[in-house]
């Protein structure tokens, strides 16, 4: 919203220039966005918060000027004249709900023309449009005072009385922007003894609105509920000035200062004379609340003693009315200041307005000790690890569609009692949908090498219960990385897949790892996917995605998957570096080539070696494999090598001709041939 400071320091005596001015509100959280400069004349953007629509007019924003520099406020006082005879119009509240008050002043022989040069200067640099001096004078008190207020055409009004009651079924109105609106049997209006005239806190009617033709003026000011503003407002998709500040919540006791503000301008820029005095119908007391403001708070808040003086002067500059007893405060809280309900309130009114900057830094007290959850050095092991093979952490959402809950994985998944949107109402069971929706984002965005992972949580259902576990996933698709100019960029492959998985776990203590193919989900192709088995337990599965899923989601290329069980993997300690010196003595290699059958996997060859508990056994490894020529079908050739070595002396040919006869034994047991 718009504040001339000029226009702020008609109500209190400023020390500073508009910079400084501007400055100190911001630092006070009366925030100035920009100032701009108009000739002589300055005008801030500010943003005031939703809680403090006291402030959302200049006298308001006066008022918090008066308490940051300590000078008095002028009251509020229009001048006009003495008010005398009996009440010459009727008000009716039949709805004490949604208007707790309605103040009303008759002012008649009007002339309706344009408003003063000083009136139409302030509205337009403030944003308004300038109508008619009538119509002007219920803005200008607006931005002025900050109560909403309207103006009626007295003599479009039948039967002499104003009703405040609930929309009749079927009822209709016509606003003042010209639109015919139905209305509900919730919405709060204004009503003559035969029909509907305006919209409570909205919008006034078109068929009572001052014209040309207006000589007598019904001056409306109210209090109307913020809920019932809320509703119309919203139903009605119509935001205006008026139900901005009502649906946070006026000002109930501002009401005849209001209306008689309003009727002040009307006299001095439309001439006329009151008729009878302010008729003001109260249905109900709204705010004025006493609450107790204890010092030792205050200290244990704020960390350090505000003098009660100034405790006391500053809550009164905002319109606090306070009496001090003893060690605290009793605080009664202006009809202006709905947002005040609790002592933590006071305190912090205190704060802002004493300063901030007046309070010296100091650390927050803690006393404890700072624990790291137990699977911390895990999840940091994994997220460097991944990040060091070259991905990139990403993050999915949490909620899925039936159809990706029942695809990518067999628990039975949580559904969402009110979900967000209809087509995610599922929590997830998987972090594979997200990652191949996050992939073909960067795909269909020409990024055609993308590599990702993410540490996450999965939901299922165990009985009647909702568990709740960490997962990893990551994705991989286009090349497998950086190659030279003169070389072809190799394509990422399920091999890489694998190293990479090798990776993640080799960060782990274990006995034993394997990988095969059982046990594979139905979204990996069949030949490009394998399970990791560490220790007996499944960690992991991995490979290739199916080709029917790729075409369903229209991935063009190859995507490869993997999914690691946290809960599993974290089962077993971080692996700790260990130094070992390189040995002095010779290592000795010796090759063995064998045909296997196909059953026959290199997983179990290498353990029945590693089964023999050769201690000089340093390496063990395939070297190369050979399929057809005279190696029959269903069989393969392959050639082992093993290396021995010492590191105390060297080793004699009849020990590692012995070991290699072990070798030969245990290999011809799983069913192969040595080859010649």
């Amino acid at each position: 919203m718009k504040i001339l400071p000029n226009w702020l320091r008609e109500f209190t005596e400023l020390p500073a220039d508009d910079a400084k001015l501007a400055a100190d509100l911001t630092q006070a959280g009366m925030a100035v966005e920009s100032v701009a400069a108009y000739g002589d004349s300055t005008v801030f953007e500010m943003e005031i918060g939703a809680n403090r629509p006291d402030a959302m007019n200049h006298y308001g924003v006066a008022r918090e000027a008066s308490a940051i520099y300590g000078k008095p406020l002028k009251p509020f006082t229009p001048k006009i004249p003495a008010e005398g005879g009996t009440a010459p119009f009727a008000i009716e509240i039949e709805d004490a709900a949604g208007c707790a008050r309605y103040t009303a002043q008759v002012v008649r022989g009007v002339n309706i023309g344009a408003s003063p040069p000083k009136v139409q200067w302030r509205l337009e640099k403030l944003g308004s449009r300038p109508i008619s001096n009538v119509a002007d004078a219920t803005n200008y008190a607006l931005h002025e005072f900050g109560h909403p207020t309207h103006a009626f055409d007295l003599d479009k009004l039948a039967g002499g009385k104003i009703i405040v009651r609930r929309a009749r079924p079927g009822e209709q109105l016509k606003t003042l922007d010209g639109v015919e609106r139905r209305l509900h049997p919730e919405d709060v209006v204004i009503a003559d003894a035969d029909r509907a005239v305006a919209l409570a806190g909205v919008m006034g009617g078109f068929d009572s609105m001052i014209t040309a033709k207006t000589r007598n003026v019904l001056i409306e000011s109210a209090w109307f509920d913020p809920a019932a503003v809320r509703k119309t407002s919203r139903r009605l998709d119509m935001h205006t000035d008026a139900s901005h500040r009502f649906e946070r919540g006026a000002d109930w006791g501002a009401t005849p200062a209001a209306a008689r503000r309003v009727a002040e301008l009307i006299l001095n820029s439309a001439g006329g004379q009151l008729e009878g005095g302010l008729i003001d119908v109260v249905a109900r007391k709204v705010g004025g609340a006493v609450l107790t403001l204890r010092r030792s708070e205050i200290r244990r808040h704020l960390g350090q003693e505000v003098p009660a003086d100034e405790v006391a002067g500053i809550l009164t500059r905002l319109g606090f009315a306070v009496e001090a007893r003893g060690d605290e405060f009793s605080v009664t809280v202006p009809t202006w200041r709905l947002d005040a309900e609790r002592e933590i309130d006071l305190i912090e009114e205190i704060a802002r307005i004493y300063g901030y900057n007046r309070f010296p830094n100091t650390l927050p007290g803690f006393a404890g000790t700072i624990r790291e959850t137990p699977g911390a050095g895990r999840d940091a092991a994994v997220r460097s690890t991944m990040l060091a093979l070259g991905f990139n952490e990403a993050i999915s959402t949490t909620f899925i569609g039936r159809d990706d809950a029942a695809a990518y994985s067999r628990s039975k998944p949580v559904e969402l009692a009110n979900p967000v949107s209809e087509d995610a109402p599922m929590l997830r069971n998987s972090l594979v949908p997200g990652m191949l929706g996050m992939l073909a984002w960067n795909l269909n965005r020409g990024v055609d090498a993308a590599r990702l992972f993410e540490h996450g949580h999965i939901f299922d259902m165990t009985g009647e219960a909702v568990s709740e576990r960490a997962e990893l996933c990551f994705g991989a698709t286009g090349t497998a990385g950086p190659s030279p100019l003169e070389q072809k960029p190799r394509p990422y492959s399920f091999f890489d897949m694998k190293g990479d998985v090798e990776t993640l776990l080799g960060r782990f203590q274990h006995g034993s790892l394997y990988f095969d193919a059982s046990g594979l989900p139905a979204y990996l192709h069949p030949g490009r996917a394998a399970r990791a088995v560490m220790d007996g337990a499944t960690v992991a599965h991995f490979g290739q995605l199916h080709p029917d899923v790729a075409a369903a989601r229209k991935l063009r290329q190859p995507v490869y998957i993997a999914e690691v069980r946290l809960e599993r993997l974290y089962r077993h300690e971080l692996r700790k570096p260990q130094y070992r010196p390189i040995p002095r003595f010779p290592a000795v290699e010796r090759d063995f080539s064998f045909i296997f059958s196909d059953e026959v996997t290199f997983e179990r060859i290498s353990a029945a070696v590693r089964d023999l508990g050769i201690a000089e056994l340093r390496s063990f490894a395939p070297v190369e494999v050979f399929r057809g020529g005279s190696v029959p079908t269903g069989r393969y050739s392959m050639l082992l090598r093993a290396g021995f070595q010492s590191g105390e002396r060297t080793l004699r040919d009849d020990e590692v001709a012995a070991w290699s006869e072990r070798i030969i034994e245990a290999l011809k047991a799983l069913g192969g041939t040595l080859r010649a």
